[in-house]
Formats: structure tokens, sequence, C-alpha cells
């Protein structure tokens, strides 16, 4: 190994205490700086300041968020614990399923990669959570990706959009794992953040658990998978801590991640074979802050130290600096733990799978990190005072002065608000608008890019409502998994917004059929230092945790994704939320739409619908935002689930679509169009029972509603279940396969062949 550089020692940084360092490109504040000299009682050597530089980021240590993130903890109760396994601080939470099964799950950003290369921006995110998922024991199912783009019209929309899909199809198609869901959003305020939120499932059996520490003083840490290279030098820990400029620049842009998805194949392979032989301890992907992470963490979370010899590295590029190699995001790469007497039999996989590996040192019991260089120490440290122990900010935070303004300029009362469609052919008119618009349109052109169905177990998948995983194929045990955020509603008020991302992700599951365990989250948020965006970020944590008390699920994880801003202007509070659900057979699951099967079966509304149009995505038509948004009741929420998923077990609806975005309108679009069968509607004793006119009982967003198909053998039973709940429901109308229409009597017929050709128009218009 040739490279031509000066190695610092730590010796010789003790010796020397004044040479200037370059903390401030690194990230670093200056106060930062000096603890970090506190804590070492010296200077730090290059590459110990390379390591805090990155664990001591935004993204890696959450040091503006974890003081509100406490919340999750905080509010957990003993019912919220009965089936987590493991909760928030490791690589992914993980649920018991029952029968010796347990799903781990998880959503991450990448965003600011995604920004500068759409697609190994989200290509490598997708395999970064993957492999998250791999660091459990789990063997991944399934991805999903809510994302989140500028206006659909913008020039530099279509480069992200094709990066984008482009990278996340063709990483995940070629894992060989089903897409199962996800959202497109297209808004202005993302037009120089573009959000790229990664969720992946996976499965294991108890036994198979695994955790990320370095345990055992003697036993061996290896680094296996791909070689190290210098694509993503500090490239999602530091890049995702800053925000950019007019330009669309960051401060810094580090190279972004360049991802393999067949090497990552063959490692997920490699690591179940592990897992099965019990052949390792611990065991650490290598994502954001690569060495540095990987090192300091398995250290910090075991029972001693580790020492490790930087040398021993595989690298592509033989002219890294040991910095740059603790840094280094190369994909792909997994560390591992692994008892002397097991290494032979270690090494025996690696063969198998031709995987590359390199034994770096060895597990200590002095507490200390220690990494050297031919022998020489470069890096001596505390390693909890690297992944753990870092910087926490109690940000200043206030309620925005124009929150009042905003707040106060209802939908209603705005010009855009009045003269509103009343009649039969201006409310047809105003569904064919809504339903071709690029945030209701079809998404047909992003999904047919990815594989749905591979590896045989996808029950449901988009454009159902959630996607569903069979886990079990003895007793067809799955999960059903969901994500949402209503970012409109989160601008107008975040505490009430991420409720409602919450219970939309939440219905989801539970118009499938599936039981919810488990809630993993995506804060996306502009910078921590503005005051009024810290306290969006402060508002939606303290819903999200409320809410997840009321509704008795707890978070197991997730991510926090803040300086999503270009030039000042920050994105919309963006708190995306991910359900998972458990079935005991996915045989009962329920799909969101009329099947060729269902004529004649009666269509019920359940829930109640007010004057709720702000923040919907009519008013998103008349270029309104303004207003609060629909009041929630989580408690009717739960209750609302808890009919769904009895009706479904029982066998009394054959179809169900929640009420969300676009309110009835869109949901009865969408269940039309699922399968092209037809449906008669009469809106008459919703009007009458509810005091709304025809185009509030179509538009509003209420929330707390869904839409089912009752076989008329079930009527009876269905009906008596919600009277006895008290739970308020209409039958609203019937499914008429032979009309091949949507006909609201009274006032419309919209020919389904008309409907469906306005809304799958959309986004190939833009994107070809």
């Amino acid at each position: 190994m040739s490279q031509q550089f000066n190695i610092e020692t730590v010796e010789a940084a003790a010796a020397n205490p004044d040479v200037e360092q370059p903390w401030a490109e690194l990230g670093l504040k200056e106060d930062e700086y000096a603890r970090i000299r506190e804590i070492l009682g010296r200077r730090p050597t290059a590459a110990e300041l390379a390591m805090y530089s990155v664990m001591w980021s935004e993204h890696c240590s959450y040091k503006s968020s974890k003081v509100h993130l406490r919340q999750f903890g905080d509010k957990l109760t003993d019912e919220m614990k009965k089936n987590l396994m493991v909760g928030i601080g490791e690589n992914a939470g993980v649920t018991d399923l029952g029968d010796d099964w347990a799903v781990t799950f998880k959503v991450e950003s990448h965003n600011h990669p995604s920004f500068v290369e759409p697609h190994q921006g989200a290509a490598t995110g997708i395999g970064g959570i993957v492999r998250d998922i791999i660091s459990m024991g789990a063997r991944p199912v399934a991805v999903m990706d809510p994302l989140r783009f500028g206006a659909v019209e913008h020039p530099d929309t279509a480069r992200v959009v094709h990066g984008v899909v482009a990278g996340i199809g063709g990483y995940g198609n070629s894992l060989g794992l089903p897409n199962i869901g996800g959202e497109v959003r297209f808004d202005a305020s993302y037009q120089g953040n573009p959000l790229v939120n990664a969720l992946a499932v996976g499965v294991l059996k108890h036994e198979d658990l695994r955790l990320a520490n370095a345990s055992g003083v003697g036993n061996k840490v290896v680094l296996f998978g791909a070689r190290t290279g210098g694509d993503g030098i500090g490239g999602a820990s530091v890049l995702a801590s800053e925000s950019f400029d007019d330009g669309g620049k960051p401060a810094k842009r580090p190279s972004v991640q360049v991802g393999d998805p067949f090497a990552e194949k063959v490692l997920i392979e490699c690591c179940l074979e592990l897992f099965r032989d019990s052949l390792v301890e611990g065991i650490q992907d290598l994502g954001a802050a690569g060495i540095s992470c990987a090192t300091s963490e398995l250290a910090s979370n075991g029972e001693g130290g580790m020492r490790v010899e930087l040398t021993d590295v595989l690298l592509r590029d033989s002219t890294l600096t040991p910095g740059e190699i603790l840094m280094s995001e190369s994909q792909e790469r997994m560390m591992a733990v692994v008892t002397p007497e097991n290494a032979e039999r270690f090494e025996a996989v690696m063969a198998k799978w031709d995987v590359e590996y390199s034994w770096l040192g060895e597990v200590t019991g002095d507490g200390r990190l220690v990494i050297t260089w031919d022998g020489e120490t470069i890096v001596d440290v505390d390693p909890r005072t690297v992944a753990h122990d870092g910087p926490v900010y109690e940000r200043p935070y206030h309620r925005p002065a124009w929150l009042d303004d905003v707040q106060a300029d209802t939908f209603r009362a705005s010009a855009a608000g009045r003269d509103l469609p009343q009649d039969g052919p201006a409310l047809k008119a105003a569904l064919l608008e809504l339903m071709s618009a690029p945030n209701m349109a079809d998404t047909s052109w992003i999904t047919k890019q990815y594989d749905r169905y591979v590896r045989g177990n996808t029950a449901l998948a988009s454009p159902d409502d959630a996607g569903v995983i069979r886990v079990d194929e003895t007793t067809g045990m799955g999960v059903a998994v969901s994500t949402d955020c209503n970012d409109r509603f989160a601008y107008l008020d975040p505490y009430t917004g991420a409720q409602a991302s919450l219970a939309e992700s939440y219905r989801n599951v539970t118009t499938s059929g599936a039981v919810p365990l488990a809630v993993t989250d995506c804060l996306n948020f502009g910078s921590p230092e503005d005051p009024e965006v810290m306290w969006q970020f402060a508002e939606a944590v303290r819903g999200l945790a409320d809410a997840c008390q009321e509704l008795g699920i707890p978070v197991t994880g997730g991510n926090v994704s803040l300086y999503n801003q270009t030039g000042g202007v920050a994105i919309h509070p963006t708190p995306t939320v991910g359900v998972l659900g458990r079935f005991d057979d996915v045989a009962r699951r329920t799909p969101s739409g009329f099947g060729p099967d269902a004529d004649g079966q009666a269509i019920y509304l359940l829930g109640t619908t007010a004057d709720e149009l702000d923040g919907s995505e009519f008013a998103r038509l008349r270029g309104h935002l303004g207003g609060l948004p629909p009041k929630l009741d989580l408690a009717r929420e739960k209750l609302l689930g808890e009919l769904l998923i009895n009706a479904s077990r029982d066998g009394m609806i054959d179809a169900a679509h929640d009420l969300a975005g676009g309110g009835l309108a869109a949901t009865l679009s969408e269940m039309v169009l699922r399968f092209g069968v037809g449906a008669r509607i009469v809106l008459d004793e919703v009007c009458e029972r509810d005091g709304v006119d025809t185009f509030t009982a179509l538009f509003s967003e209420s929330q707390a509603r869904a839409a089912v198909a009752v076989p008329r053998t079930e009527e009876v039973r269905f009906t008596d279940m919600t009277t006895a709940r008290g739970f308020p429901v209409a039958r609203i109308g019937v499914v008429d396969a032979a009309s091949e229409s949507l006909e609201v009597q009274g006032q419309f017929t919209l020919p389904i062949a008309q409907l469906h050709q306005a809304w799958e128009a959309t986004l190939p218009k833009h994107f070809g």
C-alpha cells in the first residue's frame, strides 16, 4: 500500500496542540470543536476529527431533534410494548408477529443526494434501508417509496423524477424485492429539495435476531462486502446536514454514493447464511458515516472496546487518506464481530458467496476505540463520545407569526371558495379535474417500472390502500404496510397534520383488514436553526407521540431529515408515517376496489362528513392553502379500524377504501377504476343527515371515514355491528357492473372509460 501522505498519530497531535484544523469545513461549529478537544484532553488527530465531524452531523447524531424524539419513549405504555421486541435506537425496530415470527421495518431519507444525483441518490437510499433490515438478522421481503417532487411543470422536475424512479426501480428490481406501495406528490415547496424516503420490510424468526454491538474480549472484527472507495465521502452524513443556496448548490457537495444492487443481493444471501449458522455475534451495516459509524456504534453498544488496523481495509482507491477511509460511504459493506472459533467457518461462507473480507482487529476490554495505521495509533477515543454522547441542542422555537393569517384564510371565505360547482355538469367536470390533477392521477407510469410481485408473496400492492406481504407460507400469516403524509395539513397545523398523516396510514392498514402493530416515521423539515421550522418539528413530534399513545401503537424507529430548504425557504413540514399491521391469513385481505363479482353489493359510507375543505385537494386545484385542517377524533379512528378489521375477518365486506385526499369523490373514483366496475350513488341521506350540500359531500376531507362494499347477504350483520358500536353509517349506493360508469343520481353519469382516460394521462403527458 503506497499512499502518499503524512499520517498524524495521537502522539503527534498531543505534542502539537496549536495546529490549525479544518473543523468548520467539515461541518463542525466552533464550540463543538472545542468540546472535542475537551473530551480528548488534547487536539484531535486528522482521523479523529473526521470521525467526530460525520458522527456529530445532524444526520447521524440527531442533535437538534433527540430532545423531542424522547417523547416516543416517554409516552410508551405497557400495552404498546407488548409486541415490541426491539425499539428505537437500533438499526430498525422489530415487532413480534407470533408463532416465532417477527417483522422489522423502517423508513429513512436520502433527500439531498437524490437532488444532486437523482439516480444514484435514490438507488443507494433503497440499498441503505435494505442493509438496515439485513443487520437485524432479517430477510428483506419488500420496499416502499414515499416521494415528493417540485411543481410538475417545472423544467427541472423531469430530471429528478426520471432519475429517482429509475434508481429505485433499478436497485429494487435487481435485488428481487417487490415494491408494494408509497406515495408521489408534487408541490413547488419541494423544487430544490425533493424528498426520497425509502422503506423496507424484513421477516425473521425470533432466534435470528441480531443487534449492533461488539462484545466478547478477543472476538474478531471483520469488514466484508464491497471495497472502500472515494464515493460518498461524508455524503449522506454531511450533505444531509446542509441546506441549499438559491442556485440549488449545497454548501458542501461531497460525491454521492454509487450502488451495486447485484453485490448487495449476494451480500443479503451471505448474511442470511451467517445468521442461520450463528457465525456472527454482532453486525452493523455501513451507511452514513461508513467505518466511523460502524466501529464507534459497535464498540459503544458493546461491553468493552475495539482495536482496528485501518491499513487492512480493502480499497478501490489507494490514494484515500485515513480520514477519508473512515468517512467513505461506499455501499454494500457490513461489519461483524466473530468469535475466533467461528473465523474459519465465516471465511468458508465468504468463499462460497465470493464476498471479499478483511479482518480488521478485535474486541478489547478497555472501553476505548483504538484505530491504527501501520501500527501507529491515529484514533484513541471513548466510542460513546463519538456515537452516542455527542451534542444535544435545545433549539429555540416559536409559533410563526404568519400562521394566524394563514389559518384565518379559510377556503370558504376566500375567492377560490366562492361559486363552487353545484349542478350535475359542473360537479362532473370538477371530479374529472380532480382525478387528472398530478397528485390524484394514476401513478402506474411509475409503479410499472417496479416489480411488485417478485418472490410470489405479494397479496396486495399499489394502487391498493396498503401493500400486503405473506410471511408464513404454511399458515398464510402476513403483514400490511402503508405510508402517508399530508404536508398541506401539516403546514396549516403541524400537530394536527402529523396526526392526520398517522391516521390515514392507520386507516389504510385497517381497510385492508390488518391489525395495526407498529409505526415508523421519516420527519422531513427545513433548518432547525430557524425557530419557526423548529416549532413545526416540535409540534409534529408531539402530535405523533400523542396519537400513537391514543391509538396504542409504538414508534419502533425511523429517521429525521433536516435542512430541507433552498435560499432560506423551507419545504412544507413533511412527517411521513408508515404503519405496519398483522394478518392471521392474507387470504382474508380486502382489496380497495369493486371486484368483478361485486355486482349488486351495497355501498356504505362509514363516518360523518363536515364542511372541511381547508388544505384539501380541491382547494389545491384552486390555488388555495389556508384555514385549519379537518378535526381529528382518534378514538373514532380506532373504532373505525376495529369495525373494518372485524368486517374483513368475518367476510362482511368485499372491498374497502379509506377517505382521504380528494374525499368521497376520489374514493369512489378509485374504487370503480380499480377493476373497471361501475357504481350508482345516492347522496341524499348523507347530505340530509350531516347538513352538507352535494359538493361538500363529494369533496370534503373529513377524517375517520371509509367506503365499503357489502354483499346483500351480509347487510343486516354489518349494520347491526355498526349500530351496536354507535358508529354512523349510511347506505349510499350499489355496485353496478353493467353500467360501466360512476353515477351520482340526480347529478351526473361519468363513464369509467372517460374517467380512466383523464386519470391515466397526466404523468405520461409530463414525463413521457
